[in-house]
């Protein structure tokens, strides 16, 4: 796990360290009492920027508070995150993570974190499917058109992504396999640089979230191929899935996640449950991610530790089929 042209316009006004006052001042002994770092380890302008920038201004505005989101990429989203597992587990320090953090468990050889014992589960924020998207002037239209594209012209595609190691990557390795063909990955670091060099012609394909794509698939400065969900997404019932389109059983959701320094304790995670909950029940954050294809989701921390789990396992699996590897 949309906004529309004009919703990401106006959340990039400020992209970097982006503060929100909340109205009402916090009682000094309660949590939170001083500001929150809210760490995204992607740059500016991508879907969990996006995801963390809606959500905790409706937190600062609830709390009295502010939420200072800070953005650190580099490493298929491992830079930030180390960072957040070696902070104090005050609750000042939170990271929103997203499906790479279950997938770089298995992909990267030496990871300074465990996402599974360095961090304390807090919620899920949102949830939805990816988009194959290409230059409008692409020679194909959709994935049986690509397929044969590929095999005949083998060696000459190549396909950008948002990182080694995220979703956006790992999508495209298993259609590669489902699909018998070789399209050639070209990582960027995030997804707003490169949806632009597709956008440029540069990189002809990529899988990203529709949270991200949708708006420059409805300015036609994109090219939907299909969906990475079992169903059509009610976002976008216009666009096939991958499965319908000639590869049965191809399914891929991408996620983000609040994750906490393991050790938190229990009364903030729970403030924190509390107040995104709250949140996430807005109908205006509803709108703002559904129209483009995320659901804005929340469980409790011990259901999310358990989703955690087994995504860790999910992409364990796929990493190994893949033959996929980073030092």
């Amino acid at each position: 796990m949309r906004l529309c042209s004009t919703l990401i316009a106006g959340l990039l006004f400020a992209m970097v360290g982006v503060t929100w006052h909340g109205g009402a001042q916090a009682q000094p002994s309660a949590y939170p009492n001083k500001p929150v770092k809210v760490i995204v380890p992607y740059p500016p302008g991508g879907p969990t920027d996006i995801v963390a920038r809606v959500v905790f201004q409706q937190v600062a505005e609830a709390t009295g508070q502010q939420f200072i989101v800070e953005n650190r990429a580099g490493a298929g989203g491992n830079i930030g995150a180390e960072a957040v597992a070696r902070a104090p587990a005050d609750g000042y320090t939170l990271l929103v993570a997203t499906t790479a953090h279950a997938i770089n468990v298995s992909l990267f050889k030496n990871l300074n974190y465990d996402v599974l014992k360095d961090f304390a589960p807090v919620t899920l924020l949102t949830q939805g499917p990816l988009m194959l998207v290409a230059t409008p002037g692409f020679a194909a239209s959709n994935v049986r058109e690509l397929i044969a594209l590929a095999k005949a012209k083998p060696d000459t595609l190549n396909f950008a992504s948002s990182g080694n190691g995220q979703s956006t990557h790992l999508s495209g390795e298993l259609f590669n396999a489902m699909a018998g063909i070789k399209l050639a990955h070209v990582p960027y670091k995030g997804s707003a640089p490169a949806l632009t060099d597709v956008i440029g012609g540069q990189v002809p394909l990529m899988f990203d979230t529709m949270l991200s794509a949708m708006p420059f698939v409805k300015s036609g400065k994109l090219k939907a191929l299909a969906v990475t969900s079992p169903q059509r997404s009610p976002a976008a019932p216009e666009v096939p899935t991958i499965a319908e389109s000639g590869l049965p059983g191809y399914e891929v959701f991408a996620w983000n996640g609040l994750l906490a320094p393991a050790g938190t304790p229990a009364a903030v995670i729970a403030r924190l449950s509390d107040e995104l909950k709250k949140a996430m029940q807005l109908p205006q954050v509803k709108e703002k991610f559904s129209v483009q294809g995320f659901a804005a989701s929340w469980d409790t921390p011990e259901q999310f530790a358990g989703f955690l789990r087994a995504e860790v396992v999910k992409w364990t699996k796929t990493v190994k089929a893949s033959g996929a590897t980073l030092d």
